[in-house]
This record gives structure tokens, sequence and C-alpha cells, in this order.
């Protein structure tokens, strides 16, 4: 797992691809360490009678900036919320696998709305990068445990940014 910001390092060697990068009228507002759970529930499968999966319910993180300050949280919308009130909550744009197994995919999502005057209310796009854990459970799912919620640690590095 990365440390404050050493996750940062990681994402200039490795490739990101173009798929996650936002359009070129957006610069970075500000870079976040996103640490806590990814919330499962075992829920019916899709289109596959009597198979259930792990999916997805909401993260609960904290915000972190480069000098280890709590600036915020993460949780279920998805939405961030800076310490300062404003809000930003995203929708998925474009995600790419993980470099490294069991850590949940990068994304690129577009802010779908703001609230506030403060930090995340100028928001418009957010990468998450360098992810470690957070990847569903692999058993534990079945008719029995339908409505069951399985926390999973990880962490991410999310970059927010704003419109040039």
């Amino acid at each position: 797992m990365c440390l404050v910001f050493m996750c940062l390092a990681a994402t200039a060697a490795a490739q990101i691809s173009e798929n996650l990068k936002p359009p070129a009228t957006e610069v970075v507002l500000l870079k976040a360490l996103g640490k806590g759970k990814q919330v499962y529930a075992c829920k019916a499968k899709a289109g596959a009678q009597g198979q259930f999966e792990w999916v997805l319910d909401r993260p609960e993180a904290g915000l972190f900036g480069q000098d280890g300050a709590e600036i915020g949280k993460h949780y279920k919308g998805p939405t961030w919320e800076a310490t300062d009130g404003s809000k930003v909550i995203g929708q998925v744009q474009q995600r790419a696998d993980a470099p490294v197994s069991n850590a949940v995919p990068w994304l690129l999502l577009k802010a779908a709305s703001n609230q506030g005057t403060g930090t995340f209310g100028r928001v418009t796009y957010i990468q998450r990068l360098d992810t470690a854990g957070g990847a569903p459970p692999v058993e534990g799912c079945d008719k029995s445990h339908a409505g069951a919620e399985a926390s999973v640690d990880y962490q991410a590095t999310y970059i927010f940014f704003q419109a040039r």
C-alpha cells in the first residue's frame, strides 16, 4: 500500500490511460489520499436466477491532504465532502483495471452536482488512481447471506480538477 502521497510517485511512473484523463480544459485543484473501506452488499445477481454477488454499496473513507491532515470524507453517492462543507457528487465516465491485484479500478468521474462555495464547489472532474485493496470478497455471498454487508480496506489517490 502507498503512504500519504508516495502514491503520487507511483502514478507518475505508471502510464495513465488516455480514457482516464479529463479534458484539456481542466487543471488540478487538489490531490488527496482517500483511506477507509469499500462496503459491499450481498445481492441477487441480475439475470442469473439463484446466484448472488457482492455489489458495491458505498465507500466510507477519510480524505487526507499532502501534510497528512484530514481535509474531508468520501461516502455514498459517490460524494466527496470537504471540511469547509462543500461537496461534489461524481458520475463515473471511464474505468480501467488497477495494475495491482485485489484493488478497485481506476476511474475518471465527472461532477454531477456541487454544493457550497468551498473547495469541492468548483470540482469538475475527479480521478481515482493508485488504488490498493477494496476489491469485493470472493466468497461468502449466497442466498443465506442475502442483504449481508462486507467491508474491505482500501486507499486511493484522488485528484480533483476544476475548469481552467
